[in-house]
């Protein structure tokens, strides 16, 4: 292992403060991994503009690297193992676990929020990461080293999806094709839509989902015509929120079918106003869902290697860490035509 490493911190408000130093072994429990890519999501982004809402562990929560050094109570995990970040099995002690309630454990869901008592002091954003072993996770020989620094967003998305037990031959719309979108809407094919009807203003984004085999991509303008048209007026069986626009909410609502479902995956900012009264008469069924379980990246993994999604096609950039701060203000822009981009530390 070497004895120094680099990372990048939010110090502010649009500001990153790069830190070097001797890395320290790994705890007990814990390995160390030689970052190979992070990838940039939306979340990275408001956490740079804001300058303090995320914890220091989550900018920079998408990555894989290779495993340089593992602690004395480790087993399971060599050095020299391509890992990616993620959380570990239910604990089975927390009070949701003990209630039975495994999919909700708690120790996961501070994992997946980085204020779990073993988060790492800084994201991957970074030469090198020390983290807990229970969140690396072992990636299949199948996966090159940019599908397995795109398996996180993939697991999200797939727990979306599999959280709403949409029923076969569904009609699907999914509102915003950025790389939530674009993984929502292929594991939705996945799961038996029948019709998937992608939203997305981007044009450079339209065609991202037009490549990836979707045929009806409309900008959003001619959405309500073109679900009007699928449905004979009734409206979406399932529709996939993941722009994250808060003022989206109500009008998303309303191109559901009366008892329908609404999935909510895009994360807002700010406040929401909805009409109470529309999704009760309409007895929608309303589903969020935030981050994973370990079972939902072993089979996203499963998915990527079995070539049922296509995750290496969103990739359309890589930056050393010197030109993050760039990337970021190009990615709140809005302007950015990139799709997936990651950070490779070795640059």
């Amino acid at each position: 292992m070497h004895a120094e490493q680099r990372y990048l911190r939010v110090s502010g408000p649009r500001r990153l403060e790069e830190h070097a130093g001797e890395e320290q072994p790994p705890a007990a429990d814990g390995v160390v991994v030689d970052i190979i890519y992070s990838g940039v999501c939306g979340t990275d982004v408001h956490g740079w503009t804001d300058g303090h809402m995320l914890p220091p562990a989550v900018f920079g929560h998408e990555w894989t690297g290779r495993v340089s050094a593992v602690g004395a109570e480790v087993s399971g995990i060599d050095v020299g193992r391509r890992v990616v970040g993620g959380v570990g099995p239910a604990c089975g002690t927390c009070r949701p676990c003990v209630a039975g309630h495994t999919r909700h454990c708690g120790t996961v869901f501070a994992e997946a929020n980085g204020v779990d008592d073993a988060a790492p002091a800084h994201g991957a954003f970074a030469s090198r990461l020390r983290v807990s072993a229970r969140r690396a996770i072992p990636v299949p020989d199948e996966l090159s080293d940019v599908e397995a620094a795109l398996v996180e967003p993939a697991t999200v998305t797939f727990h979306a999806v599999r959280r709403t037990a949409m029923e076969l031959g569904s009609l699907v719309v999914v509102q915003g094709a950025g790389p939530i979108g674009l993984l929502t809407a292929q594991h939705a094919r996945n799961a038996g839509a029948a019709r998937v009807i992608v939203s997305e203003p981007s044009a450079a984004r339209r065609g991202t989902a037009e490549k990836l085999g979707f045929r009806d991509v409309v900008a959003p303008g001619a959405l309500a015509d073109a679900l009007a048209q699928a449905s004979d007026g009734l409206g979406a069986d399932v529709l996939f929120e993941c722009s994250g626009v808060a003022s989206l909410l109500q009008p998303s609502a309303e191109l559901v079918r009366r008892g329908g479902t609404l999935a909510l995956l895009g994360y807002p900012l700010e406040e929401s106003t909805v009409r109470y009264g529309d999704w009760q008469s309409r007895e929608l069924t309303v589903i969020g869902s935030l981050a994973y379980t370990h079972e939902d990246f072993t089979r996203t993994m499963r998915a990527i290697a079995e070539r049922r999604i296509d995750v290496a096609t969103l990739h359309t950039g890589t930056v050393g860490l010197s030109h993050l701060g760039d990337l970021l203000a190009e990615l709140d822009s809005g302007d950015s035509p990139h799709t997936k981009v990651l950070v490779d530390p070795r640059r």
